[in-house]
């Protein structure tokens, strides 16, 4: 009898199935609502996590309701220079500060950003990985839409209401130290799938 093929293996799931049940769930910018696209809202920074099978650390920010008298808890990608503590401000009268989120054709052009919108409310889409960012190229009023360079080098351009975090995305470096013995690249692949040893 012939061999069964390794990807048919793998795609029938099974032992080959990511661990999920440590993860931390979706990390987005909140929904977009009256307060960003008018002023601004203000959060906090409660906690940064860790996010297992992710290189990026999670943030937990508390905001307020927009119209019920409670608080709601956004999961964010952390930008590096975010502590606890600390307060965030996401909408179009956001300042131009490490962390905050605001509208692309509020950001002045050469800042960096990052976890990057792109289709407006998407909740963020590009730059998203450890140490990542995009840079402001230039805004083309005429169409409105802002030119974003991505990771890549490649040069995009997306609509200037999709919104942006100020700064780069933390956990930087991270592939940099090197992994030194098989158990290390065993227990970083574990918290993906199996997919190593190949």
């Amino acid at each position: 009898m012939g061999k069964c093929i390794l990807a048919q293996r793998k795609g029938a799931g099974s032992i080959f199935t990511a661990h999920t049940h440590k993860r931390k769930g979706a990390a987005k910018l909140r929904p977009l609502d009256f307060g960003e696209r008018r002023g601004f809202v203000k959060g906090t920074v409660r906690q940064i996590v860790h996010d297992s099978g992710r290189g990026a650390p999670i943030a937990l920010v508390q905001f307020r309701h927009p119209y019920k008298y409670k608080r709601m808890q956004a999961r964010m990608i952390a930008v590096e220079g975010m502590q606890t503590g600390q307060f965030l401000y996401c909408g179009k009268r956001a300042e131009l500060a490490i962390g905050n989120c605001l509208p692309l054709k509020m950001v002045p052009e050469g800042s960096i950003v990052c976890n990057v919108e792109l289709k407006t409310g998407d909740r963020g889409s590009l730059a998203r990985a450890s140490g990542e960012y995009c840079i402001v190229i230039s805004h083309l009023p005429e169409q409105e839409r802002t030119r974003i360079k991505l990771p890549s080098g490649e040069k995009k351009s997306i609509s200037w209401n999709c919104r942006a975090m100020i700064g780069i995305i933390a956990g930087g470096g991270r592939t940099e130290k090197p992994l030194l013995k098989a158990g290390a690249a065993h227990y970083a692949a574990k918290a993906k799938r199996k997919c190593w040893p190949t």
